[in-house]
């Protein structure tokens, strides 16, 4: 018997602090809070599908890669949705790991959430991915998001402050 999926139920993403990812999917993406299970799991709606927040019960870091996903993605109706996305999110100062660039499947730009989690926001083409050459994005969303990892994990790495002995 072969098994007949037909999307995907839920993404759950662990969280640093859940009010704060709450801020970034429902206050600025828009997404609409369905649910809230006790003081650490949010279930967020976009039409059927659900995203849910869970508060990580070890603190991660932007670095830490086995405990995220690698990305997900949002799709848009059009190439210019895309585009008028990325100056949205930059006007509020969402990290933006790229701007918009087509791709193969269409038009695509990376940013990551306050835990480090990358997102993908695209325009898929009704005729489905390009096969010609050109000038296209081909980068994997790791090696995009490898540098801003990095700063991330700098400024936190700076931003603790120093022990001091008890003597």
């Amino acid at each position: 018997m072969k098994m007949k999926l037909t999307g995907i139920n839920q993404i759950t993403l662990r969280v640093n602090d859940l009010r704060l990812a709450e801020e970034f999917y429902a206050g600025i993406l828009g997404l609409k809070i369905d649910h809230r299970v006790g003081a650490n799991i949010t279930y967020l709606r976009l039409n059927s599908d659900m995203l849910v927040l869970v508060k990580a019960e070890t603190p991660g870091t932007p670095e830490a890669r086995d405990i995220r996903v690698d990305h997900f993605g949002f799709r848009l109706a059009s190439d210019s949705e895309v585009d008028e996305a990325a100056v949205y999110l930059d006007d509020r100062g969402v990290h933006l790991v790229t701007r918009p660039a087509h791709r193969r499947e269409g038009r695509a730009f990376f940013v990551m959430d306050p835990d480090g989690n990358l997102i993908e926001f695209y325009s898929m083409r009704s005729t489905g991915i390009r096969k010609e050459a050109g000038v296209l994005d081909e980068s994997s969303p790791s090696m995009l998001a490898a540098d801003s990892r990095q700063k991330i994990a700098d400024v936190s790495e700076t931003a603790k402050k120093p022990r001091r002995s008890r003597k």
